[in-house]
This record gives structure tokens, sequence and C-alpha cells, in this order.
């Protein structure tokens, strides 16, 4: 049996999902914004997916803007803010300001820190990025102070993707607005959607990333949730669709996906957290049970309640994780926090944020259950990792062995 503790990356498609989407590639093939017989069912599908997606953030129908991926929803928020910005600048002749200023914390997902540092490296923003602590949390009041005069954005994710971080997105947006209250606040909350709670109009937000393949749809569908009122400007120009923000004939089938996953989400989300939480759980302790004490190091919030209820970020002391992984990749799929190459360790921006020892580092396995993940599978996944940990330190059943803080040899 292989096992698969690895659904932050991704997750398998759930069948319901499968079997909603799929008269939408076999029978139900017309374009939904034809008025016609075969094109009509496919327009009433994606009324009803896109209504099927707000219930789940509590938002409106008209507040959710399909995209391809979480990538490019972080890109549409990040831009179409700042073009926002351009545009009242323009109008009200402000070509001298410095230039607009957006504050993320340190931790954010490549596809939010990169779009930024590229449009940087543009001269059309400034950023400051606010340290998290220890914990991979980030302080409402240092975001806050971070803002100036030329702030447009406050970005920061609402759950981490490594360690799984819950960040307080609503204190955020509270004391952004109580110093700056025309500054927008984006979160991506690609990670959290069907682990935990999340209502737009509750976190105070603007702007929210959420993607399906994070929750049970297939790759290559994802949403942007775009506050009533707020206009932000088109990402593709062409036809109509997604009123006007984005071009582009919907997929049908992938639309259908992430609304019958959102369903589900919403309609099982009490035992599904809870699920998650049991598995993870028990996989936490099978590990910690297996390895000799003091040789594990879990990585994030120690109020279990501040992370999310499927992740464990666990670090094994003096453990090369990514060798770990090469080794174990046929029975095991899971990711390291430090990527080996040529006898030096590369650790992840987030580890790093969060200060985690480099003899932990670079034995951090990133683990998380999902939907359908046993708790036979989490008993062999502790079996395999204490197994490869034990012959790497070169013991049958004692301590680790040393390596040095530099990184394995």
């Amino acid at each position: 049996m292989s096992v698969r503790e690895q659904k932050l990356a991704t997750t398998p498609v759930w069948p319901e999902v499968a079997a909603a989407m799929t008269p939408y590639l076999t029978h139900h093939w017309g374009n939904p914004s034809s008025g016609h017989a075969f094109g009509r069912p496919c327009g009433a599908a994606i009324v009803q997916a896109r209504a099927a997606v707000a219930e789940l953030i509590g938002a409106e129908p008209s507040e959710i803007c399909f995209t391809g991926c979480g990538s490019e929803s972080d890109n549409f928020a990040i831009v179409g803010a700042l073009e926002m910005e351009e545009a009242r600048r323009r109008g009200a002749g402000g070509a001298a300001l410095p230039r607009p200023h957006v504050v993320a914390s340190n931790i954010e997902h490549p596809a939010v820190e990169l779009c930024i540092e590229a449009l940087c490296a543009a001269g059309r923003l400034d950023a400051t990025y606010v340290p998290v602590d220890e914990e991979g949390l980030v302080s409402a009041e240092a975001v806050a102070a971070a803002t100036t005069e030329q702030t447009f954005l406050v970005s920061v994710m609402h759950s981490n993707n490594e360690v799984g971080s819950v960040q307080p997105v609503r204190q955020i947006a509270d004391a952004v607005r109580a110093l700056r209250p025309s500054v927008l606040v984006h979160t991506d909350a690609a990670q959290s959607i069907g682990k935990v709670d999340v209502d737009t109009r509750a976190l105070g937000v603007d702007l929210l990333t959420l993607v399906g393949h994070k929750f049970g749809a297939p790759k290559g569908i994802a949403a942007l949730y775009i506050r009533s009122g707020l206009a932000l400007p088109r990402m593709i120009h062409g036809g109509g669709q997604e009123s006007g923000r984005r071009a582009g004939t919907e997929c049908t089938p992938m639309v259908v996906a992430l609304g019958t996953a959102a369903a589900i989400a919403r309609a099982e989300a009490a035992p599904l957290r809870e699920h998650m939480r049991r598995t993870r759980d028990a996989l936490e302790s099978a590990l910690v049970e297996r390895l000799p004490a003091g040789s594990t190091r879990v990585n994030g919030p120690a109020d279990a309640s501040r992370r999310l209820p499927n992740t464990l970020s666990i670090g094994l002391r003096d453990v090369r994780a990514a060798e770990l992984l090469e080794t174990l990749s046929e029975r095991l799929a899971a990711s390291a926090g430090a990527a080996c190459h040529a006898n030096a360790a590369s650790v992840s921006a987030v580890l790093r944020a969060l200060r985690v020892p480099p003899e932990f580092a670079v034995g951090t396995l990133r683990l998380s259950t999902g939907r359908h993940t046993t708790l036979e599978e989490v008993a062999l996944a502790a079996d395999l990792i204490a197994e490869e940990a034990r012959r790497q330190w070169g013991q049958g059943d004692g301590a680790a062995g040393k390596v040095s803080d530099s990184g394995p040899s």
C-alpha cells in the first residue's frame, strides 16, 4: 500500500466531483454563453456552481470570478488593485507622488511574493514584508504599523502552505482600516477552504483567493472573491464573461467541479474538519512515539486552534528529509522543508522565517491528511518515516546521530 500524506500540494479529485463534471465533458458540450438548447444547460450549471462557491465563503454570486488557478487569482488581485490605485492617482494629478506601497507577510506564497517583486522591479510599487514570529504568525499591529500614506493594499495569506499557521486576518483588516480606511485587504485562502471556516464578511476582506484542487476539485479551476462595489480592472480583454472581468469561454466541467466541491466542503465542514484533525494528531503521535525523545520538533503554532487541522510540519533532528522522501518516493507522498544540492541544504524561506534550528529544518517533513485518509495509512506512514530516519542515523533503535548545522554531508 502506498501512502499519500500530502494534501497541501494538491488533493485527489473527490468521486462526487468527478461524477458531477463528467456529463459536461461527454454530453452537455454547448457554449455556456449561448441561448440555444445546447448552451442553456451549461449556463445554468455555471450559475449554480457560482452560487455554491459564494455560499461556501459567505459571499454573493456576483462577487465570484472564476479563474484558472490560485496564482492567477493572486496576480489578478494584486495587479488589479495596483491599476485601480494608478488610475486614482492619474485622476487626482498625483504623478509626483511616491510609488504606491503594498504590505505583505514574509511567508506569502510565491504567487503573491513574486508578483509583488516583479512590480517592484518594474518601478510600479514599493513593498514592506512584515516578519512572522517563531510560530509562523504575524501581528495585526505590526502589519498596520508597516502601512504608509502610499499604501493601497495589504496581502496576508489566511493560512500558510507549509506549517499551517492560521493568520489573524480579521484583526489585520480592523487594525489597518482603523489607521488607513482606504487600504484594500487581500488574503490567499487557498489552503484554508474546506479545512476551517472562511467567511468573507467575517474576515472583512476585499479580495480572497480560493483554489479548487486544494479541496477535491481538479487542477485548473480557482476563483477570486471581489467585494461588491470594487471595480477591479478586467484581467483579460475579449468577451464579456465573468461580468466583463475575465474574457474567455468558461470551462463548464471545471466550474461544475469547483461548485460541487464547494457544496461538499460546506455540507461536511464539521465532520471533515474533525476527521482531518484526528488523523493528523494520530500521525504526529505515532511519529513521536516511534522516534527517540528530543528527535522531533513540530513547527508552527503550539495552539492547535491556530493551525490547520490537517497539517503537520515536523522536523526530525539531523535527518536529511529530501533523501528520506527520495528513498520512500514509491510508497510515501510528502514534501521536505529543505532541498539538498551537492552536499548542501537549502532551507525553505518559511522555515527560515520561523527561525527553525538548522538541525531540524533540514529534516522537516510537510505532511497532511485529507477527506479519505485512514488511520491505517497514518500508521504505515509513521512506520516508513521512522524506519528511514533510523537508517540515516545508522542505528536500529538508538538516539539520533549528529549532523552539522550547515547541512548534511
